[in-house]
């Protein structure tokens, strides 16, 4: 029968010792203990930049279409609401859901009541938003043109959060306010 060594309490003390002088494993175990808050950060200056992207394309896309309220082009072609949404529409890219776009024009008496706040739609028993206007005006008017969108967010790490409104959604708002040129 083959006899079965024990190891002695010296040899027990030099491989713990060994063990806690050896550093082969550091990198990894460091790289462990700093990724987790690295990643949230990059998540969180990714899901930053597209937010403000998004914003920064949808007030180009404002600009462009009321410029056709402006020079009279939409009153003219007497179009309503869901066509002037069209035109908005068409301009956005893949960024951006058409149906998750809401269009509000509305014309102020003066300069100091030109309301240029965030509309939070509202929705109706069906799911409709009912609280949207559209008066584009008349040669002289002045006119607010806002347009929103529901930006989906996801729940960053960490906490990190960008929404405003329920189902983790962000409320952007572009807004134009001009002076509709005079008819020639």
């Amino acid at each position: 029968m083959a006899q079965v060594k024990f190891p002695s309490a010296q040899s027990k003390q030099n491989r713990s010792a060994a063990f806690i002088r050896d550093s082969r494993g550091a990198t990894a175990v460091e790289f462990a203990l700093v990724a987790a808050p690295f990643i949230a950060l990059l998540i969180a200056i990714l899901q930053t930049f597209l937010v403000f992207f998004a914003q920064e394309m949808l007030e180009s896309v404002v600009q462009q279409s009321s410029r056709q309220i402006l020079t009279g082009q939409t009153q003219s072609a007497q179009a309503t609401q869901a066509a002037f949404h069209q035109t908005v529409c068409n301009q956005v890219t893949v960024l951006f859901t058409c149906s998750q776009i809401f269009v509000d024009v509305r014309v102020a008496s003066s300069w100091s009541s030109a309301d240029t706040s965030a509309l939070v739609p509202t929705y109706d028993s069906q799911g409709n938003v009912n609280n949207m206007q559209f008066n584009p005006g008349n040669a002289g008017d002045i006119v607010v043109v806002r347009v929103m969108y529901l930006w989906p967010v996801f729940l960053g790490p960490l906490g990190f959060n960008l929404s405003n409104q329920p189902n983790n959604t962000r409320l952007i708002l572009a807004t134009a306010a001009f002076q509709n040129e005079p008819s020639s």
